[in-house]
């Protein structure tokens, strides 16, 4: 018997998209999730679907957060004849239309994933710190199962990993037969996705990756509080190490916050061995109030100081072993900092007491390299008169490497 995943075919343009479930009353429902469980469930009033985005009405959709199967009665008649005992048919009024309409529960979990053959799986680990996670899966890629442990069942949902929902090849024929539409299956029987050497690579890199990022987040968590609610999309390809980039943000105290680069001391992808990458991370400390982190100028900053040292390998060795001046872009960073070219100077590498100057991964140590904000003036001077005596004053006034943008110039 081959299995497949039943999913929204999010191809189809301008299709529609449901909205989570709704009471009598017009509220949506307490626990959204329940119906994408894999067990049966009591409704005991009417419920309503909303339509959340218009578009071409489909017979088969998903909601977007709950997951929750919303089907046509030719689809849920499919189901009703071949598969009785394996679901639960809830009817439902959906905004703006007449015809029947249910959501589709799936009423049996099976433990069946088949994590060898799979092309990846992740699972949720103690120091996760989510008790309520721990040992199901975080995440499943190329998902085969274990035909084996399936039984008689035509409808499930896999045990550990329940936002998959599977059918077996003949509902999957008869729903195709019945011109349903809004459905796409995705094989979850047969071959692996992936060879036995592409799975060692994958191992293999999976490994550098937790070689390097976990004693590196180990140190960040040394320097304060991580704010783990700050997500920037990760980037990925460009000149990083790993060709992914990642940022974090760090509370400190005093109310300072420290904006650091999370990456450029990966390992070479390249080359799929062990290595501290470009030896560096950045980091950049404020005091100066930060509304939206995200948005910030001093996340802007960093983000393009990281580029000019991604993309130039003759100013990567000085910011590593010492102190480098650079200027970069100045659009939409703060007008005090601003040159009369448009562009912001700041200085690489400024010692301090209040971080490490470097610290110790797997494969080497690695210089966390501060950057301080110039003022116009101030790198002025710099240029005219080298950095020693601007140093001094930054030092006459500690902690002198905080960047900001509203200050008056030292000299």
């Amino acid at each position: 018997m081959r299995y497949f995943k039943l999913l929204d075919d999010m191809e189809i343009h301008d299709r529609w998209l449901p909205g989570e479930a709704t009471n009598a009353q017009g509220q949506e429902i307490d626990d959204i999730w329940q119906f994408a469980d894999g067990c049966a469930v009591q409704v005991h009033e009417r419920l309503t679907i909303p339509v959340s985005h218009p578009g071409v009405v489909q017979d088969f959709s998903t909601s977007s957060v709950g997951g929750t199967p919303v089907v046509h009665k030719r689809v849920a008649s499919v189901f009703l004849e071949l598969a009785p005992d394996d679901v639960q048919l809830i009817p439902v009024e959906v905004e703006g239309q007449s015809d029947p309409y249910f959501i589709l529960v799936a009423t049996r979990t099976i433990r069946c994933i088949d994590d060898q053959q799979s092309a990846e799986v992740k699972y949720w680990l103690p120091e996760d710190e989510r008790p309520e996670l721990t040992g199901t899966y975080r995440a499943v890629y190329g998902m085969r199962i274990d035909t084996t442990k399936v039984g008689d069942a035509k409808v499930f949902r896999p045990w550990g990993w329940n936002v998959v929902l599977v059918v077996s090849e003949d509902i999957k024929d008869a729903l195709e037969r019945s011109g349903a539409t809004g459905m796409a299956f995705r094989e979850v029987t047969g071959p692996s996705e992936v060879s036995p050497e592409d799975r060692e690579h994958n191992r293999k890199i999976q490994a550098l990756y937790e070689r390097a990022t976990k004693p590196r987040e180990a140190f960040w968590r040394t320097l304060g509080a991580m704010d783990d609610n700050f997500v920037i999309p990760i980037v990925v390809g460009g000149g990083w190490p790993a060709r992914s980039e990642v940022w974090r943000v760090i509370h400190r105290p005093e109310g300072r916050m420290l904006f650091v680069t999370d990456g450029l001391s990966n390992y070479f992808s390249d080359k799929a061995e062990p290595s501290i990458g470009f030896g560096l991370e950045l980091a950049l400390e404020t005091d100066e109030p930060v509304e939206n982190v995200a948005k910030s100028w001093q996340q802007l900053l960093l983000e393009r100081i990281a580029n000019e040292l991604v993309g130039h390998e003759h100013l990567r060795e000085p910011a590593r072993t010492g102190i480098l001046s650079m200027e970069v872009d100045g659009a939409h960073l703060p007008e005090p900092l601003l040159t009369k070219e448009g562009r912001v100077g700041v200085l690489l590498g400024m010692d301090t007491p209040t971080l490490p100057g470097h610290f110790t991964m797997p494969d080497g140590q690695v210089r966390l390299v501060t950057v301080k904000t110039l003022m116009p003036r101030e790198l002025t001077y710099l240029l005219e008169h080298g950095r020693e005596e601007l140093l001094h004053r930054f030092n006459q006034s500690p902690p002198g490497h905080l960047s900001k943008a509203w200050r008056q110039p030292v000299v």
